[in-house]
This record gives C-alpha cells, structure tokens and sequence, in this order.
C-alpha cells in the first residue's frame, strides 16, 4: 500500500480539480452538517468497497468544481478533524492523516483515509461505502464482499476466529435484543434482508458467513462461557485487610461472563467497598468524599479490559484493593505507538483489541475512545488522590491509585 504521506502538492492539485470518484471527496465548508458528511466520507474511504487499496483524499475548503472555496483553514478546524478518530463515533478507528496544504494558491485542509483491514467500518451505526462518486449506505450484499475483504489481512486478534468454538456457544437473545439494537441505527434493523449469520459477520463476532465460528470478540461479548475458550478472560477482586498481598483477604471474588456483566460486577464490588468521608463542618453544604473517585476506577477497569492482552495468556485482570491503596494489573504491555516511555501521555493511544473498543462503545461503557486515562487523572485530582502510578513491563500494566488525602 502506498504510504499516505508521498503525495505531492502537484499530485494532490490534480485530484483537487479532478472529478470526484470512489477516492476523492470534495467539502466546500465546516459546518456542523458538512462534519457529519466529512464523517460519512472517512467511512466510506476506510471501508474502499472498491477495493482500490489506496487511501482516499478528501479536501476541505474546496468548492465542487476543485476551485478554493476561501474557507479559514485554522488549527482548530484541524484539530476538530483529527479528533475524528477518537471520539467513538466511528469504529473501528480508521486511521487517517490531517494537514494543511497550499493548492491552487489557498490553505486547503486534506484528509488522507487508509483503506481499513478491519471492515465493515460504521459511522452512527451504519456502514458507508462509495459508488463511483457518491456515497451509499452498504446493502447486504455489500457488507458480505466487506466481510470477505477481512478475511484476508493481518488481523488482530479480536478479530480472529476462536477455534473450536460454533454458534452455539453465543448467546443470540442477547446479540439480537440487546447488542443489535445499540450497534444499529434503527432504519438499518428494520431491513430485513440479514440473517442472522450476517449480522454476526458484520459485527465481527463470527469470522465470516461462509465460516461461521466466533471471533475472540463474539466470545468476549455474546459467549456463553468465555472461559471455556480464553481462560484468562476474567477478573479477580481481591479486598486485602492490610498492606502486603499475604495479609488477610476480606472479600475475593473471580467475576466472568459476558464483558457487559464482568463490567457491571466488578462495578458493584468497588461501589460497596468505596467509604465514603461526609464533613459537616466546613461548609453550609454536606461535602462528601470518597475514598476513590468511582468514575476514576470505572475508567481505569474498563482500560484493562479494552487493552489488555488476550492472546498467549491465561492471566486474569487482577483488582487488588489493599487498606492504602488499589492496583490494576492487566496482562500484556503497551502496544503499537504506545510504549514504555509515552505511556499514559495525552494523545498517546493505540488499539490492541480495536473491535472490542468498538463493542464497549456500543455498550455503553466508554464514550470517547482515548480518554479513559486522562478522565481518570482528572477525577483523581478533583477528589484529592495524589496522582495515579505506573509500573510498566513489556508483560503487563500496573497502576497504582493512593488513598484521598
């Protein structure tokens, strides 16, 4: 594939005035209706129905007939764009390239899109693709050749089939009345020329219609067992009377499942040992505060299991909750753009399981891809916990939360 970066001004002020196709798009302006579009255009171009293994070229502040349209190319126009990818609106991430170029005499602002390995990509809940020169939302035929196109790259390993798991160990009333309905835009379940298998494929939770054994992913979200085929895909809760991992443990507790149940469990177990500190005394108003900031630990957990590395494993995520402090430990290191060093820095991420991101979004618990750290540091402070640790290994994550003040 031909790196995004290697086009030219001149390259890219033919394709300006050129006329648009399955790879060039061209927006006149920023409004909040033209972002939705310029949204719709980055899916298309990740999804590449075509084929074309290109990325496609979409320029902003170009008028339809590739002439400057005068727009103020700003660095928040351009930050606005970037921010595209991480802002859980379309999954998988696509990954794209945003810069500021001189063409045709004028600041234009070019968004290069790589044709994705991970399809059927979907914005608000539907899959766009291009025909030609315009956008469509995918039939199903159209999302069955996305599903093939997967079948043939380097995939993660959330998206690889879990052999010898079948149907049968997914849970389809759960797929259909609750994951379905929160994946979909509505028009898109009311057609009703899916089956049932075709859904599982397009939410990448089987391998494929013609080979219909689970993905890692279908097991994390719909299995019925989890453990049966990853058995390190769990969380151990350990509440720890003292300071040292040999002192007395209070309460233990191994939650499996679904990751949807796993998520609500473990969220039950903090809320009940989180103390909660109420001063009557310092203010008019009742001020209360907890032990740890439940929103800094429902981040955090939620990270472990986002990241965490399923493959070559049997290790749980361990939650030990000792008198002075709590530590997370997921198994496996930083990965991809993330390593030792930048870990934890702002604007610093990468997806190991980039489709089970995608199913958290989807179920609700995690809003904006990319910041579940930076929320968790915030509440941290607001709070008056000093601020979290990191013990980093190339085998596995520890984080450390202190005690409020």
């Amino acid at each position: 594939m031909r790196l995004m970066t290697n086009y030219t001004d001149s390259e890219l002020e033919f394709m300006m005035t050129d006329l648009e196709t399955d790879r060039i798009e061209r927006k006149e302006s920023f409004s909040s209706d033209a972002h939705n579009r310029i949204r719709e255009a980055i899916c298309a171009f990740a999804n590449d129905l075509p084929n074309n293994q290109l990325p496609g070229v979409l320029f902003i502040g170009a008028k339809d007939n590739g002439t400057p349209s005068g727009l103020a190319i700003t660095d928040s126009l351009l930050q606005s764009l970037a921010d595209t990818k991480d802002d859980g609106n379309i999954v998988p991430p696509p990954s794209f390239s945003v810069t500021k170029r001189l063409l045709h005499g004028a600041e234009i602002a070019v968004v290069l899109v790589e044709s994705s390995d991970n399809t059927p990509v979907r914005y608000n809940g539907r899959i766009h693709i291009r025909v030609g020169p315009r956008r469509a939302i995918a039939t199903a035929q159209d999302e069955r050749i996305l599903n093939q196109k997967r079948r043939f790259k380097d995939l993660p390993f959330d998206a690889q089939a879990v052999r010898p798991a079948g149907l049968a160990d997914l849970d389809r009333r759960y797929f259909e009345e609750s994951y379905l309905p929160s994946a979909f835009a509505p028009d898109i379940l009311e057609a009703n020329d899916r089956t049932y298998e075709q859904r599982l494929a397009s939410t990448k939770m089987i391998f494929s219609v013609d080979d219909t054994t689970p993905t890692t992913l279908g097991i994390l979200v719909l299995g019925v067992h989890p453990v049966d085929f990853l058995p390190g895909a769990y969380l151990q809760f350990l509440k720890i009377d003292g300071i040292e991992l040999s002192d007395s443990i209070i309460d233990e507790l191994m939650i499996s499942g679904k990751v949807q149940d796993v998520l609500r469990r473990i969220d039950d177990k903090i809320v009940s040992h989180n103390r909660v500190a109420v001063d009557f005394t310092s203010s008019a108003k009742e001020l209360r505060k907890e032990d740890y900031p439940l929103v800094a630990l429902q981040q955090l957990i939620r990270n472990a299991v986002m990241h965490r590395s399923y493959e070559q494993t049997n290790a749980p995520i361990r939650v030990s909750w000792y008198s002075d402090r709590i530590e997370i430990i997921s198994p496996g290191g930083p990965f991809g753009l993330v390593n030792i060093e930048n870990f934890g820095e702002p604007g610093v991420a990468d997806y190991r399981n980039p489709n089970l991101a995608e199913a958290m979004r989807v179920l609700g618990f995690v809003q904006r891809i990319g910041m579940g750290i930076p929320t968790a540091r915030k509440e941290l402070d607001r709070n008056g916990n000093p601020p979290m640790e990191f013990s980093i290994t190339q085998q596995f994550v520890r984080i450390i939360l202190r005690k409020a003040r």
